[in-house]
C-alpha cells in the first residue's frame, strides 16, 4: 500500500480535506508531530510527503532545533524524487531546503483572498486545473523566493510567490484551501493565531475571517479536490525520475 507521511508542526493544522482524499485513493497515512518530539523515519521508506503549516518560521531553529533536521530531510527526499506537497510553513520549508530565501514580508496577508495562476501555472497538471484565479484562505507573514530550477506557479496581490513546483511532483503552496470548519474553529482557540488576525483585521478579526471562510468554503473545497487529485496523479505515477536527475 502507498504510504503518505504527514509532517505536522502543530496539532490543529492537519491535512484537513486532503486526508479524506488520501483515504479515498487507498493511501495509508502516518503522521509525525514534529513539534512534540516526533522523529522522522528514513525518507527512503516514504512514498509521499505532506508538510503542513505551523506558527513557527522556517528559520526558527533556536527555538525549534528539529527544524534544521527537517529541512535536511526534506532536501534529501525531494532531490531524490520523493513526491512532496507543502502548505504554508510546509511551502516555506521546501523553499528553504532548496536554498531559496524565506523571510518576513512587508505586511501580513490574512483573509480569504484571490490567488492568480501564473502563465506557467496554467499549463501545470496540478495548479492549471484551478483556472486563472481562485479564492484561498491566507494567514501568514513570511514569504519565500523561488528555488533555482523551480517553476513559479501562482501569486497574489501582496505576495507574488504563492506556489511553485520543483521537479515533477514537489509542490509548495502558501495558501490554505484544505481547511475544514473544525480546523478553523480550532485555530480561533489558539491565542497567537487569534492575536495575529486581530492585528490585521481588528478586534473582530477572527469573526470577519470566519464569515469570509463560510462564504467561500464550497469554492475552496472544490479547488482543493481538483488540485490535490492532480498532485496525486503526479505523485503515484510509477517510473518518475529524481528531481535533480540523480539515480535512486
Amino acid at each position: 500500500m502507498t504510504r503518505a507521511l504527514v509532517l505536522q508542526h502543530i496539532r490543529c493544522e492537519p491535512p484537513g480535506i486532503f486526508s479524506d482524499m488520501l483515504t479515498t485513493h487507498g493511501i495509508a497515512i502516518e503522521t509525525i508531530e514534529l513539534d512534540e518530539g516526533g522523529e522522522l523515519p528514513d525518507w527512503r521508506e516514504v512514498d509521499l510527503v505532506l508538510a503542513m503549516g505551523g506558527p513557527m518560521g522556517a528559520h526558527d531553529e533556536a527555538e525549534h532545533p528539529w527544524l534544521a533536521v527537517e529541512k535536511r530531510w526534506i532536501a534529501a527526499a525531494v532531490r531524490a524524487g520523493v513526491p512532496y506537497f507543502g502548505v504554508c510553513l510546509g511551502a516555506q520549508l521546501l523553499a528553504a531546503s532548496l536554498g531559496a530565501p524565506v523571510h518576513t514580508g512587508q505586511i501580513p496577508e490574512v483573509g480569504v483572498l484571490p490567488v492568480t495562476v501564473a502563465a506557467a501555472g496554467r499549463d501545470d497538471p496540478v495548479l492549471g486545473v484551478l483556472g486563472g484565479e481562485f479564492p484561498a484562505l491566507q494567514w501568514h507573514g513570511d514569504t519565500f523566493g523561488i528555488p533555482a530550477g523551480a517553476v513559479r506557479l501562482a501569486g497574489s496581490a501582496a505576495y507574488p510567490n504563492q506556489a511553485f513546483r520543483f521537479g515533477n511532483a514537489a509542490y509548495a503552496v502558501q495558501f490554505h484551501i484544505e481547511v475544514t470548519d473544525h480546523m478553523l474553529a480550532e485555530w480561533g482557540q489558539v491565542p497567537a493565531y487569534r492575536k495575529s488576525v486581530q492585528a490585521v483585521l481588528g478586534a473582530s478579526g477572527f469573526e470577519i475571517l470566519a464569515a469570509e471562510f463560510a462564504a467561500a468554503r464550497a469554492s475552496m473545497a472544490r479547488s482543493a479536490a481538483l488540485m490535490f487529485t492532480g498532485w496525486l496523479d503526479q505523485a503515484v505515477t510509477p517510473g518518475k525520475q529524481p528531481a535533480d536527475g540523480a539515480r535512486l
